[in-house]
């Protein structure tokens, strides 16, 4: 079966041909780093780290570029706030980022380029786009340069809409503008802007906007075509639409997929800082593993939206633990992937399918080790190991073994139940039946089950 991925453009599940046999380059539109990012923020992250490994595993090489932005609006509204530089705001809030990556194993990119070191590709851009007629400066004086949605017959083509249906593009001011849904590529600086945060220009000091940040660096390290684009659903429109558009008008085909991961929502909305219900990703860790938080996050599929709640989180948390307490109690030997696992894989990353297959070999794996069947349960532990690993969930991975994205908890808690089980056991050899019941009842009154099998009692959270 060949890989299969939903192309937005498209609105189906196409077949991957990459347009380098053998490679893939994939461009992630990443944060604008304003502040702490929450769990919202970085499922987009784990969606596209899981596509970058499945395609590793398919045998591509893969570039992966996921960018950053660290000059906008929200930014210097929020330094002006806070009475500090942006540039240093934008630094805290890119290392806080970086932090919440690490702890869910989200693997590094091939590069990850920043806006603000990149604004020659982008003035470049922009004088290319004025060049060929698809761009303006305002004539207004005010530095602003716009792109003319109304040169480009095909704006609007990546999310099927008409311009006369469009309302005002809102990313800068409308001076200067010829229609009110043309958006800016170049902002010019206004007084009460800091001096650090403009560039010279040929249309005077300024900023990039955002939408050109993108089509710029994807161009700068994947090439004017490239496989796969991705981003959060919430960007289709406008940025996404913008890129295309701009890129597209420049000359450069750009990007042959386009996938969009759905959003984590609270209540029924959108999870963000702007209605108050976002959850920081080190208090979230404060309840559940890093590992235990990917995987709340990949057994989803990545097109679906995910309403958050701590009860849903720690049974994801609670089944996750009965994978490793598989693995726990059974060495694990060569195993491949299952047929079935790579087929789920394979449709769109169907990762809700891929999570069953392994929770049905962990069962079976259990029963052929409580059967006696040493080998067999051996060979089923490989199989889950070589599952997880694709998914970034491996316990044996040295970066969650060495503790990093986690507490500790489950080797303490481990230690723990094992340390009161061997007294239970010393209780019952004894026939002190009331004492090893009362162990057991503490046991479960911690929210452990413990479970008594032919191999000895194994155990469980929830």
């Amino acid at each position: 079966m060949a890989l299969r991925l939903y192309d937005t453009a498209s609105r189906a599940v196409r077949d991957f041909v990459p347009l380098v046999e053998g490679r893939v380059g994939v461009y992630v539109c990443g944060l604008t780093v304003q502040s702490e990012p929450h769990v919202g923020h970085v499922r987009s992250a784990v969606n596209f780290d899981v596509l970058r490994r499945w395609l590793s595993h398919r045998g591509l090489a893969v570039s992966f570029i996921r960018n950053i932005t660290d000059i906008d609006d929200k930014i210097l509204a929020k330094a002006a706030e806070q009475d500090r530089p942006w540039y240093n705001l934008a630094f805290e809030m890119k290392r806080e980022l970086d932090r919440a990556y690490d702890a869910l194993h989200v693997l590094p990119p091939t590069y990850e380029p920043a806006a603000t070191g990149h604004v020659p590709e982008m003035l470049e851009l922009i004088e290319l786009l004025i060049s060929r007629g698809h761009a303006y400066a305002a004539e207004d004086g005010s530095g602003d340069v716009y792109f003319d949605v109304r040169s480009w017959p095909a704006y609007g083509e990546l999310t099927r809409q008409s311009v006369e249906d469009m309302e005002a593009a809102g990313d800068a001011d409308p001076r200067g503008k010829r229609d009110p849904r043309d958006f800016a590529l170049w902002k010019g600086r206004k007084d009460s802007e800091p001096a650090t945060a403009s560039w010279a220009s040929p249309w005077g000091r300024g900023r990039p906007g955002w939408h050109v940040e993108c089509s710029a660096m994807a161009g700068k390290y994947l090439g004017e075509a490239f496989d796969i684009h991705g981003g959060g659903v919430d960007l289709r429109f406008p940025h996404h639409e913008n890129e295309q558009a701009q890129s597209r008008a420049a000359g450069h085909a750009f990007a042959s997929y386009w996938m969009h991961n759905a959003w984590i929502t609270t209540s029924g909305e959108k999870m963000s800082k702007s209605l108050g219900n976002s959850l920081l990703v080190p208090a979230v860790l404060e309840r559940v593993r890093g590992i235990e938080l990917r995987y709340y996050m990949v057994a989803a599929h990545y097109r679906s939206t995910v309403e958050f709640s701590f009860e849903a989180l720690e049974e994801a948390a609670s089944a996750f633990r009965r994978v490793e307490g598989f693995l726990d109690r059974v060495d694990a030997g060569a195993g491949e992937l299952p047929t079935a696992f790579v087929e789920a894989m394979d449709d769109d990353l169907g990762t809700p399918a891929a999570v069953a297959v392994l929770h049905d070999t962990v069962r079976e794996g259990n029963r052929l080790h409580d059967a006696g069947d040493a080998a067999g349960a051996q060979e089923a532990a490989g199989r889950v190991l070589a599952m997880l690993d694709v998914l970034g969930l491996s316990p044996h991975d040295p970066h969650w073994a060495s503790g990093a994205g986690s507490d500790g908890l489950h080797d303490v808690v481990d230690a723990l139940v094992r340390g009161l089980l061997e007294q239970r056991a010393r209780a019952r050899a004894d026939k002190d039946f009331a004492a090893a019941d009362a162990i057991r009842d503490q046991i479960k009154a911690a929210g452990v089950e413990i479970e008594d099998t032919a191999q000895g009692p194994r155990w469980s959270v929830g």
